[in-house]
């Protein structure tokens, strides 16, 4: 039985596959920023007038870190008070289902078509 030999890939085809994946990557990290899909989804719950440290719970400990970090209790409020809001809409979970059904089914896809490619290169005649 021969041995298996994988098809060769030539040097500019591996560059333009590195590319695209580090531009994939890049998109998949920055994209959701841009369209303010992350970071930006938080609340604060009671907006509170003459703010102190005891009032937003701190400890003396940690008034004393946040005021390193030049902060004071007025500018802290929105920082310690922020809450994520965690709700979602139909659309946009149905969209999510979607899109992974149809990468679920595009790999299932790639990979019978290969899957047959190798098995008739391996046993093709037998």
């Amino acid at each position: 039985m021969a041995k298996y030999r994988a098809p060769i890939q030539s040097k500019a085809s591996q560059i333009f596959d590195v590319i695209f994946l580090v531009i994939l990557t890049l998109g998949a990290l920055f994209v959701p920023l841009k369209m303010g899909l992350s970071g930006a989804a938080k609340t604060v719950a009671e907006p509170m007038e003459g703010a102190t440290w005891e009032a937003l719970g701190q400890t003396p400990a940690q008034a004393a870190q946040y005021e390193a970090l030049g902060y004071t209790p007025e500018s802290a409020h929105d920082l310690i008070l922020a809450r994520f809001d965690y709700s979602f809409t139909a659309g946009a979970l149905i969209a999510m289902i979607v899109i992974i059904v149809a990468y679920y089914v595009l790999m299932l896809k790639f990979s019978e078509s290969e899957y047959r490619e190798v098995i008739a290169e391996k046993f093709d005649g037998k």
